[in-house]
């Protein structure tokens, strides 16, 4: 089995972020979405990986993922030159792919569990596609399933305007070498792309075996600022453990959960977790509260932030109180005037706001 890793795309739901960093390669805990993605794979002891990359930010998912040792796997990298839908990615990987059955993996997805035993459970029963379905608040925005009274699908349908369900298509999904057919027989939709979510009700018509598994456990689409800050909790919720390898001083004080890493400064703040503090950072006459990723290089000064994720080489200094916000790299946040509201920001990079 091969993996087909989606990381193209131009990320208009994250910009200004997107404009200059790959949706994908926006960190989560410290960690770029897409190194969950890998490791998930990688646990499902697939090897070959196909990892589909656009002409604007293809170079710098390349310069993350290398050739893919890290996790253990080989890395092949597939330039789509247009986002011209899911079912194009995979017409376009086709060489690649060859005669394989493979996961699809959207880069900017995360799964509670990954894939690991939902592979197995695909290679014993021996589908000719496995998808997943989540009951979401608004299933408009997705693909979405109908099912029988037995939970056989009837139909799927893209982002229809009045879902017939609240199941959402989980963009992770398992194939046969038989959707290739599926996909030269469908044409692209409204939207001008060919959908996946047509290519597999074209599976269901010619006949193949679609089965369908509704998740238990959490599923993050990050394509939003909201969504990756939902995503950062979750992940610090449950991942995060206590760990100091930086510099904490004495009149500081650490509570909880919290993951210093090394070169990281703490100078009389108060740090309450779950939080995480990336390397080269320094925190000084500041609080830094729950569910807050603190990245690389990155200086507080004399303000208190929660449930925040600022990212590398970004300064905030003098912000009585900075919440549900989402700092680009290299930006500077600061305080010109007293002002006693809570900010609520999201930056894109290489930027300076005075407030």
């Amino acid at each position: 089995m091969k993996a087909l890793v989606l990381s193209g795309g131009k990320g208009t739901r994250l910009r200004p972020l997107t404009h200059t960093m790959a949706k994908q390669l926006v960190p989560v805990a410290g960690r770029p979405i897409l190194g969950y993605v890998m490791s998930h794979i990688a646990e499902a002891r697939i090897r070959e990986v196909g990892v589909i990359i656009s002409p604007e930010t293809g170079e710098d998912v390349k310069a993350y993922l290398k050739d893919g040792s890290e996790w253990g796997i080989r890395t092949t990298y597939i330039l789509q030159d247009s986002p011209l839908g899911l079912a194009h990615a995979v017409l376009t990987a086709r060489e690649f792919l060859q005669d394989s059955d493979f996961v699809m993996y959207l880069g900017d997805n995360l799964l509670s569990y990954g894939v690991k035993d939902a592979v197995e459970r695909f290679l014993e029963d021996r589908p000719d596609a496995l998808i997943f379905l989540k009951e979401v608040e608004d299933p408009q925005r997705f693909g979405v399933a109908e099912l029988d009274e037995q939970g056989r699908i009837i139909r799927l349908i893209e982002k229809p305007p009045e879902p017939p369900s609240n199941l959402a298509l989980v963009g992770v999904y398992i194939f046969s070498p038989h959707i290739h057919e599926a996909i030269s027989r469908i044409r692209p939709s409204q939207r001008g792309e060919l959908e996946i979510t047509d290519a597999i009700q074209e599976m269901i018509n010619m006949g193949y075996t679609v089965k369908s598994e509704i998740l238990d456990g959490w599923w993050l689409d990050t394509g939003k600022k909201d969504d990756l800050l939902e995503a950062n909790t979750i992940v610090l919720d449950e991942y995060i453990k206590r760990s100091i390898r930086g510099k904490v001083d004495g009149s500081s004080q650490i509570v909880g959960r919290v993951e210093i890493e090394e070169g990281a400064e703490v100078l009389n703040s108060i740090v309450r977790g779950p939080v995480k503090i990336c390397r080269d950072a320094r925190i000084e006459n500041s609080f830094i509260g729950p569910y807050t990723t603190v990245g690389e290089s990155v200086t507080i000064r004399d303000s208190a932030i929660e449930h925040s994720v600022i990212l590398n080489n970004s300064k905030v200094e003098g912000i009585e109180r900075l919440e549900d916000s989402l700092i680009g790299r290299s930006s500077t946040v600061l305080r010109n005037q007293k002002m006693h509201k809570a900010l609520r920001l999201m930056i894109g990079d290489d930027t300076v706001v005075e407030v």
